[in-house]
């Protein structure tokens, strides 16, 4: 019974630690959304690579999405952390483009580097709470729980 306990306290503490993850990311989004919003409003429609930029904000939003319902399984924390990268990756190329004026973008490109270091400690807590879930449950006897209850061993990210 301790055994079973402890992996659902562990599995929990993931699950916690995803949720500060996920507030995080949420925050970071809006802000690029409030940035996308001011360049429109401000009639500096960056046209070379806001395309792909909004396409990879749906594209890690939605995963987002998914992974609020299920943060642990291996599939989705690895599309999530492709749609992470390439979030990262558009963000770059935009700013690497022709159009952009490096004064009207360093507000955001601070605030992008704030969200950067918040989300990186998330990451690291919801990584840390992940691999004692992962050990907890390739242990004996809690291994042969984790086996007959459905646990399965999760993805960092």
């Amino acid at each position: 019974m301790g055994a079973y306990h402890r992996i659902v306290r562990l599995r929990s503490a993931a699950l916690q630690a995803f949720g500060g993850l996920d507030a995080h990311w949420v925050r970071m989004l809006a802000m690029l959304s409030e940035c996308d919003a001011a360049q429109v409003t401000a009639g500096r429609v960056m046209v070379a690579g806001r395309p792909e930029w909004l396409a990879a904000m749906n594209r890690f939003s939605a995963c987002l999405a998914l992974a609020r319902a299920r943060p642990l399984q291996p599939e989705v924390a690895t599309e999530l952390l492709a749609a992470r990268q390439a979030l990262e990756a558009a963000w770059a190329a935009l700013l690497a483009g022709p159009d952009v004026a490096p004064e009207v973008w360093a507000p955001w490109v601070q605030r992008w580097q704030q969200h950067v270091v918040q989300n990186a400690l998330a990451i690291e807590q919801f990584n840390h709470a992940v691999a004692q879930y992962n050990a907890a449950i390739a242990q004996f006897p809690a291994w042969v729980l984790a086996r007959s209850f459905g646990f399965r061993a999760a993805t960092v990210l």
